[in-house]
C-alpha cells in the first residue's frame, strides 16, 4: 500500500478513535445548553481539535527526545484525565441537583472549563506519539492534522446530538451531562490502569 494512502487511512482510524472520548464531552456539553449558537459549537469542536492535533505531536517529540522520562509520566496519564473530567462533570452534576441550570439557561463552559475538557479528552493522544514515531516530522504532521480534522467534525455532531437531547430533556442536562463527564473519566482510568 502507498505510504499517502497508509498514512490517510492509519490517520482517519487513529482520529476516530481518539475523538471518542471528546465527542462524548461534546454531547455533554450541548446537553448543557441546548441554545448553543453554531459559532460556539465551532470554537468548542475547533479548541478540541486543536489538542487532538497538539498531544501527538507533542508525544512524537517526546520519542524522539525525552523518550524515558515520556513513558513515566505515561502512567499518570489515566489518573489525570479522571481527576479532571470528573471534578467537571461533578460539579455540572451539583449544578443540575441545585437546580442552577433553571437560571435563564446561562453559558456555564467558560473558556478555563474547555480547556481544561480538551486536555482530559486528548491527554491519552500523547501516547500516539509512539504509533506515529517512525514518521519523520512532514508525515506526523499531516497524521496529526487528519486527526484534527475528523476530531473537529466528530465533536461538531456530538455538540448537535447534545443540544437536540438537551431541547427534550430541559431540567435533567445538567445532571445527565455531569454523569456523562464522570464516566468517560472512569472509563479512561479503568482502560489505562487495568487493560
Amino acid at each position: 500500500m502507498d505510504l499517502g494512502v497508509s498514512l490517510l487511512i492509519n490517520s482517519v482510524l487513529l482520529g476516530i478513535g481518539l475523538a471518542m472520548d471528546a465527542f462524548s464531552v461534546s454531547m455533554a456539553n450541548g446537553l448543557n445548553n441546548p441554545t448553543m449558537k453554531g459559532s460556539r459549537m465551532s470554537g468548542i469542536a475547533g479548541v478540541y481539535a486543536a489538542f487532538q492535533i497538539a498531544m501527538p505531536l507533542i508525544g512524537w517529540v517526546c520519542v524522539h527526545t525525552i523518550v524515558e522520562y515520556f513513558q513515566t509520566f505515561e502512567t499518570f496519564i489515566p489518573w489525570i484525565a479522571l481527576i479532571l473530567l470528573a471534578y467537571i462533570g461533578g460539579k455540572m452534576l451539583l449544578e443540575g441537583i441545585r437546580g442552577e441550570e433553571e437560571d435563564g439557561n446561562k453559558e456555564t463552559l467558560s473558556f478555563g472549563v474547555l480547556l481544561v475538557q480538551g486536555i482530559a479528552t486528548s491527554i491519552d493522544a500523547l501516547s500516539v506519539g509512539f504509533t506515529i514515531a517512525d514518521y519523520s516530522f512532514v508525515p506526523a504532521l499531516i497524521s496529526a492534522l487528519i486527526i484534527g480534522v475528523v476530531t473537529f467534525f466528530i465533536c461538531m455532531a456530538g455538540l448537535k446530538i447534545g443540544k437536540t437531547f438537551g431541547t427534550k430533556l430541559a431540567g435533567k442536562a445538567s445532571v445527565l451531562g455531569g454523569v456523562i463527564l464522570i464516566g468517560i473519566g472512569l472509563e479512561i482510568f479503568i482502560t489505562g490502569i487495568f487493560f
